[in-house]
């Protein structure tokens, strides 16, 4: 009979006796173990501390700790207690054999030793600790699997959620719109050939075509947020002056700010040096960072540009004077479909922060934020200077 496992097991041998030793030794090192020796209990618990065994042949009767004892201490530590351990003992007596199975053993072997007997118990203690440990690392997998599910059950229900909000509220609004329209048209006593022209004011043309221009926008930005997921961010790298591009940015954002009676200074240096990053892609980031902060806060909110050379990065900040966030929530704030607390006032599916940390991880960056309630919050990422492995020029 030869050794079960592919690779070598280690046993550890454990007897006072030498010449016990000296037979165990050359009879399982030629049937393909490794084998570590010790003539003593207090060796032996050193000894595991270096090197860990898959299994240990374990004399009863020693000088100093004798066998039981030795067990019980293995069987005492989180490290040691699962390797099995076979007693060598020549004690009879039904009692001894009981004492070792209740102090951890899970065999036992009567001296003198029988070459093929001890040779099969070690192979079939092998074979379902390896059984045992495959079967840990299938449930641990499955676990995670469990979890994941979970995860992405929970993602779903959120997205319903929002979506049934984010489009069903305006597609309403819009219906009752042409309904009313509609009535008023029937009730007209106008000229019959103008009854098919139906007045509309043009505030209430604005409001279609904005709630009709947020529902593309949310179908877009999730058929995007897939497409990233499944391919990754597709990215056109260039030399990329930042100051430059954000000056551009903060212009073309000025009429949403004097919508929002919001005051942004933009205090990126000049000096910085280039990054090669894809613009487009950087202007999203920007853009949905500080209409995020304009959305979610009252008007006359103050925000704060900066950034700043660290290490092969540029480390950039938008900092506002609004209402703030719960720490725990800056944790989870970029991950799919979370949104901010209920007291940042929008209800939606959280894709815009979501699209950010997959641009800003695409060009090899990080993004996060810091805030707590009612002091404001602070956007930060990193980007480096050089490009990174999926820009494609």
């Amino acid at each position: 009979m030869s050794n079960v496992a592919d690779d070598k097991s280690i046993i550890l041998i454990v007897d006072d006796n030498s010449t016990n030793l000296g037979v165990l030794f050359d009879f399982l090192s030629d049937s393909g173990f490794k084998i570590l020796v010790a003539q003593d209990g207090e060796s032996a618990i050193e000894q595991i501390s270096y090197v860990k065994p898959d299994i240990i042949l374990l004399d009863v009767i020693m000088p100093g700790i004798d066998g039981f004892e030795t067990c019980r201490r293995l069987k005492a530590s989180d490290s040691t207690r699962d390797i099995p351990i076979i007693f060598m003992t020549a004690l009879s007596q039904t009692m001894d054999k009981v004492k070792g199975f209740e102090v951890g053993a899970v065999d036992y072997v009567t001296k003198p030793i029988e070459h093929e007997e001890v040779l099969a118990r070690i192979n079939t203690h092998i074979t379902i600790e390896n059984l045992k440990q495959c079967l840990q690392a299938n449930n641990d997998s499955l676990q995670q699997e469990i979890n994941e599910r979970k995860r992405i059950e929970e993602a779903l229900r959120v997205l319903l959620h929002a979506v049934s909000h984010d489009l069903r509220n305006p597609v309403t609004g819009t219906l009752m719109v042409l309904k009313n329209l509609l009535k008023r048209g029937a009730k007209a006593e106008a000229n019959p050939l103008d009854q098919d022209l139906i007045p509309v004011r043009r505030s209430v043309l604005e409001r279609m075509i904005q709630g009709s221009e947020r529902q593309l926008h949310l179908i877009n930005s999730l058929l995007e947020a897939h497409a990233n997921d499944v391919q990754g961010v597709v990215l056109h790298c260039t030399q990329v002056q930042l100051s430059s591009l954000l000056q551009t940015l903060v212009a073309d954002l000025e009429p949403l700010l004097v919508q929002n009676q919001a005051t942004l200074i933009n205090s990126t240096p000049d000096d910085l040096p280039p990054i090669e990053a894809d613009p487009t892609q950087l202007w999203r980031v920007f853009e949905n960072l500080i209409t995020n902060a304009l959305k979610h806060n009252p008007p006359g909110l103050q925000i704060k540009l900066n950034a700043s050379l660290e290490d092969n990065c540029i480390r950039c900040t938008i900092e506002d004077s609004g209402i703030g966030l719960d720490p725990q929530q800056c944790q989870t704030l970029f991950d799919l479909y979370v949104r901010g607390s209920q007291a940042r006032r929008s209800l939606g599916l959280g894709l815009g922060l979501y699209l950010c940390r997959q641009i800003v991880t695409a060009h090899g960056g990080q993004v996060g934020a810091i805030s707590r309630p009612g002091a404001g919050a602070t956007f930060w990422l990193t980007l480096p200077l050089a490009a990174s492995v999926e820009c494609q020029g």
